[in-house]
């Protein structure tokens, strides 16, 4: 419940402190006296959107406090509980202060807040209905959301909700794995015939080199074997053969050191020279004999080298370079497999997903047509009260329908919630967005705000200009209403009817004064006589005379507020 209110330096402000109490409130004036500043600061303190334009010229900053009782309120206290705020004797100090730079800040009690935070407090403590708002009963989705307020199944949309957005995620993901799939199974098949290919040449890292060389030697294997017999010839020993030569200088050599010891040295050299020389002769000879010139052989090698230099052309530019493309290869077809292994495993988590949407939202949907019924009979009979006995007020339960015209489950459940309404008898019952008049809208709303209110722990109803589009015994109907809705709520209600007024138990007055040489609105509650005045203008539109006087005292007498 809200205690106080104190604006300094908002719009035409300057200092405003207003003491609150319980049941109905009526906030009155000229028209232009600042009736809705007062509500737009107000609508700061419960997180709504500030603006420095709406600072007071000639100050730096705009600043809003409020006391609020929170001790009958459970949401709210655990709220507290859980960002570690103390209460101070069941009440709570809620502050926001607007800067001329820009730089706002928000405490509750004295605690740092964001304007997140004021939505979430006050969310369980104010329900603040703008002069505009009937128009969100034109949207459809508001019905349903008014409805599960209603029935207090918003923890289990919100689960619906969730579980919608994590199945869409899954979807999302299982796409975005299979949009492109095509082309991947074209690049597994390529990989995979690379990595046969390879396989099935069994690469040798050296093998290219010893083949080239082998297969150059084998190209010229003739020229080669002609080379060396013809070298056989020449160092062979036989007659005439280097060796056979060599063979007899060495015994001449040798006799000559026999005569002369000097020529030793060069006797041990010359037979040095003859075994190096037939060894150099034997090796030749057995090289001789390992030559063997064989086509097939060639052939293979030029086949081997050709299945090695195709490999190169498509893989590498040499086997080892090949071989690891097949070991990337090999390494992306594992991912492939992995890729396989995921996309099961979001299908697998896609079904359940699914599946327990499925489950929750057909629950969802079951309480929603059971509160309906409900719904529906309680603002029936609180619009007969507002002067709209024979209304026929219905809450449409209907089912969403995918493209191909079956049952769609979204964001929201299954269900497509609309309220219709047939004001008068023998009239369809229609959308209300389909009602023209303004004073049909203001009522249904306030059906709804105070249905609403029995079923939630908001303390707070603040209504600005509820009254819209009403006159006549309508207005005494909805008076009558106001004041029985503030025997169970706090209410608060800016009004042009005398109708209403006369039935609130606490009056205040917004004025706009000059002061100073400024303009500037001033509110303060109205002592008995001041507030028969004020009925008298409201009845009459002026001062009032003696006329108006006593039919304003009459009034207030008769609802007892005298």
């Amino acid at each position: 419940m809200l205690e106080t209110l104190t604006i300094r330096g908002y719009a035409l402000i300057d200092s405003a402190n207003l003491d609150f109490s319980e049941h109905l409130t009526v906030l009155s004036g000229e028209t232009g006296a600042g009736k809705s500043i007062l509500i737009g600061a107000l609508s700061l303190l419960l997180g709504g959107k500030g603006d420095t334009e709406s600072i007071r010229i000639g100050s730096e900053e705009a600043e809003i406090t409020a006391m609020v009782r929170v001790d009958s309120c459970d949401g709210a206290l655990g709220w507290l509980a859980d960002h570690d705020i103390s209460d101070e004797d069941g009440a709570v100090l809620l502050r926001r202060v607007l800067k001329r730079n820009g730089r706002g800040s928000s405490f509750i009690q004295s605690t740092p807040a964001t304007l997140k935070d004021l939505r979430d407090l006050t969310g369980f403590l104010f329900d603040l209905h703008g002069q505009h708002e009937h128009q969100s009963l034109f949207s459809v989705d508001n019905h349903r959301l008014l409805l599960d307020r209603f029935a207090g199944l918003e923890e289990r949309a919100g689960e619906v909700a969730s579980l919608f957005t994590s199945l869409t995620s899954l979807h999302k993901e299982l796409e975005s794995l299979r949009s492109d799939e095509r082309d991947l199974l074209r690049e597994r098949d390529i990989l995979e015939y690379a990595i046969h290919e390879i396989d099935e040449s069994k690469l040798v890292p050296g093998e290219e080199e010893e083949l080239t060389r082998e297969r150059d030697l084998l190209s010229q294997s003739e020229k080669l074997f002609s080379l060396l017999e013809q070298c056989h010839s020449v160092l062979a020993e036989t007659k005439g053969g280097a060796l056979s030569q060599l063979r007899e200088a060495m015994h001449v050599v040798s006799a000559l050191a026999g005569i002369d010891p000097s020529l030793q040295t060069q006797s041990t050299r010359i037979e040095n020279a003859f075994y190096e020389i037939e060894d150099i002769e034997q090796t030749l000879r057995d090289y001789l004999q390992m030559v063997d010139f064989s086509p097939e052989r060639l052939d293979r090698c030029e086949e081997r080298l050709q299945t090695i230099h195709r490999l190169e052309k498509k893989y590498g530019e040499d086997p080892a370079a090949v071989l690891a493309y097949r070991e990337e290869a090999g390494k992306k077809l594992e991912a492939f497999a992995g890729r396989d292994e995921e996309i099961a495993r979001l299908e697998g988590e896609f079904k359940e997903a699914e599946r327990r949407l499925a489950e929750r939202a057909r629950e969802l949907s079951r309480r929603r047509k059971e509160a309906a019924s409900r719904l529906e009979k309680a603002i029936s009979e609180a619009l007969r009260f507002l002067g709209m006995p024979k209304v026929r007020f219905t809450v449409s339960t209907g089912y969403r329908e995918g493209k191909s015209g079956k049952l769609s489950c979204g964001p929201h459940g299954y269900d497509r919630i609309e309220f219709l309404i047939s004001p008068n008898v023998g009239e369809p019952e229609r959308p209300l967005k389909d009602i023209a008049s303004g004073g049909e809208l203001s009522r249904v709303m306030l059906a709804i705000k105070s249905v609403l209110s029995e079923t939630d722990q908001v303390q707070t109803l603040i209504f600005d200009e509820i009254d819209t589009g009403i006159g006549g015994e309508v207005a005494v109907a909805v008076a009558r209403y106001l004041a029985e809705l503030g025997k169970k709520k706090q209410v608060l209600c800016i009004t042009h009817l005398a109708s209403i007024a006369v039935q609130a138990d606490n009056h205040v007055i917004v004025e706009k004064q000059e002061r100073n040489g400024r303009t500037v609105t001033d509110t303060h509650p109205l002592s008995r006589e001041e507030r028969v005045a004020e009925v008298a203008r409201m009845l009459s539109g002026t001062s009032g005379g003696e006329a108006s006087l006593e039919h304003a005292r009459r009034l207030l007498e008769t609802s007892g507020r005298l």
